[in-house]
């Protein structure tokens, strides 16, 4: 089966774009989300906005959520007028929010105890590249249900990676999340530490670009982000700080030791306190600065419009 009519629930920073790259690819997208100003901004080009998530999942092929927390899919599954009330047995239920495992787990025996079908595929990147259609999906779930919305996935990344049973997708990307999350954090630590060694920021930028070590956030996140002198979000503080905590509570149910991750969060939790916790992740980098006692202003700043651009693989 090949859908062509999708109910998306959650038309945030991530979601909003994610939609409307449906909509090009030629699906017929009927969005919700609780905020009117996400439905304005979706239904500006003329796109259609449901009044409840029930009315939004009537007649859909694929029902999709993108949102905060799992809290926030529950509501819209099982609450008042909750998705669960309008699907049909055919439809697939895909959640792409970052949820706990075990939250996953949950959701999916009782949509199927109601004898409905669950995708699970959280993303992996940013807003940045949610925009460009070019997200990582990790997938998980039946191979036909995963087949059934393959064009959907297609229509917003460029690369599906199949993370087996449903539930796989979750674990796969709690554990990618607490390894960029938390090496966002040393990123500001060793940036600050070079240069209160008296080693420019360029200089250590050459140096760990040609390293395992600058293969991630110097390569990408910063020069897009902070080094810009941009921290509108493309991913939150506040949401950096949300799924780090998951990620530790997970480690800590299976009696795994993150002391960087658990370091880390704290990182996290002070950038909130000062009132940054809907700015980028990488405004971490100032945080750590301002707390070494370094000036306000970051004396490097990338200048290029040339944007870092690593995932530009041939669409999957």
């Amino acid at each position: 089966m090949t859908a062509r009519t999708i109910a998306f629930i959650g038309l945030g920073a991530m979601g909003l774009p994610m939609a409307e790259n449906l909509v090009k690819a030629g699906f017929r997208v009927v969005g919700f989300d609780v905020a009117r100003q996400a439905c304005s901004a979706f239904k500006a080009g003329g796109r259609a906005i449901a009044a409840t998530c029930a009315e939004a999942a009537k007649g859909a092929d694929l029902v999709i959520t993108m949102l905060p927390n799992a809290s926030h899919v529950r509501s819209a599954l099982f609450g008042t007028n909750g998705l669960a009330e309008t699907m049909s047995p055919e439809a697939v239920f895909i959640n792409m929010s970052t949820i706990l495992p075990q939250e996953t787990d949950a959701i999916a025996s009782e949509l199927k105890a109601r004898g409905l079908r669950m995708v699970d595929a959280p993303v992996g990147r940013s807003a940045i590249e949610a925009k460009r259609g070019a997200l990582l999906i990790l997938a998980s779930g039946d191979p036909k249900d995963i087949e059934t919305a393959r064009a959907a996935f297609q229509a917003m990344g460029n690369q599906i990676v199949d993370c087996g049973p449903v539930g796989g997708g979750s674990r796969a990307k709690i554990v990618n999340n607490f390894m960029g999350i938390s090496l966002n954090a040393l990123t500001a630590e060793a940036l600050t530490l070079a240069e209160a060694a008296g080693i420019s920021i360029a200089l250590a930028l050459d140096v760990m670009r040609g390293t395992i070590a600058g293969l991630g956030h110097m390569s990408i996140t910063y020069p897009n982000k902070v080094l810009r002198g941009d921290l509108s979000p493309g991913f939150q503080v506040d949401l950096a700080h949300k799924d780090l905590g998951l990620a530790l509570d997970v480690a800590a149910r299976a009696h795994v030791p993150v002391f960087l991750g658990a370091a880390a969060l704290q990182a996290y939790s002070v950038a909130r306190s000062l009132g940054r916790g809907g700015q980028d992740y990488t405004a971490i980098y100032p945080v750590i600065r301002q707390l070494a006692g370094l000036p306000d202003e970051i004396p490097y700043q990338v200048t290029s419009q040339e944007e870092y651009d690593p995932f530009s693989k041939p669409k999957a």
